[in-house]
């Protein structure tokens, strides 16, 4: 499977003028179908979890029950229960709300951040363009997973900081992605028209560069959604992530460790949950990257 690093920047489809129209082009991939019905699916998990039946993800019930267990009063734990007691099946849904919630926030942050500081850096030049760049290049100096752990160690664990976190690590990336389309987009004609017409420099950056760059980056979004969503699991497998008692992907599967066989199930459902979800993004992104090569 195609992977980004931190410097590449994905190669522009000129069709992926908005994001209605990338889900338009999706029937030209199968790979983007597929990857886009996996994350669909587990948005619509999420938002029906307060209609579905089931058990509080919080409440101990019955420990150590396997998944298709009957439990006390005749109900059937499909997934099984952990140490605790607790319905895998609940926890697990409910936890994805966490999850998508949290992830998406923390990429829109990192993008709104990062767009900003490349798109300033990549019009303006100058000390604009230095400035910024070296702020990048000391953030990306630093091992990502070590970045987010002095963060968060700091500042303690929250959605909040793990949003922050997230933004320090990875707006840098976003910037420096930005910067390279916006030097190939503000020799365009349409920027030296606006110019032309005395636009304010705010306006050029907003209205004419970003927009005509969006292409790529909805590409690049969804490699960084998978990302977010393996930095949020590991932050909540280490106890630095989103805080007890509602369910965490991260820290159902930290909880089941000790307990080995006896509840490997409430680790390992979890864990496939997790990995699911990053395959969706992925494939998605590379179904998109293959649409854009078709141009």
């Amino acid at each position: 499977m195609a992977t980004l690093t931190r410097t590449d920047v994905p190669a522009a489809p000129s069709r992926l003028r908005s994001l209605f129209g990338a889900l338009g082009l999706l029937r030209e991939s199968p790979v983007a179908m597929i990857g886009a019905a996996i994350v669909l699916a587990w948005v619509i998990v999420a938002l029906i979890a307060p209609l579905l039946p089931l058990h509080d993800p919080n409440q101990a019930i019955a420990p150590f029950k396997f998944p298709g267990a009957v439990g006390p009063k005749g109900d059937v734990f499909w997934l099984g229960t952990d140490h605790k007691g607790r319905d895998v099946l609940s926890r697990l849904i409910w936890g994805s709300q966490r999850v998508l919630v949290w992830a998406t926030l923390a990429t829109a942050v990192a993008y709104v951040v990062g767009m900003l500081m490349g798109v300033v850096a990549g019009y303006r030049g100058g000390w604009w363009d230095e400035a910024i760049s070296f702020v990048a290049n000391v953030l990306l100096s630093f091992p990502v997973m070590v970045l987010y752990l002095v963060i968060i160690s700091r500042l303690g664990s929250s959605g909040a900081n793990i949003v922050l976190a997230v933004t320090f690590a990875s707006a840098p990336g976003i910037m420096r992605i930005v910067r390279g389309l916006v030097l190939d987009l503000k020799t365009r004609d349409y920027v030296h028209a606006a110019q032309t017409r005395g636009e304010s420099s705010w306006y050029i950056m907003l209205v004419e560069l970003l927009p005509n760059a969006r292409g790529p980056l909805i590409v690049d979004a969804c490699l960084r959604l998978g990302y977010t969503t393996i930095t949020i699991a590991t932050l909540g497998f280490l106890g630095l992530g989103l805080p007890p008692p509602d369910p965490d992907w991260g820290q159902m599967i930290a909880e089941a460790v000790p307990v080995g066989v006896f509840a490997a199930h409430a680790m390992v459902v979890p864990a496939l949950a997790v990995s699911s979800l990053v395959l969706g993004f992925n494939l998605l992104a590379d179904g998109l990257r293959e649409i854009s090569l078709k141009d």
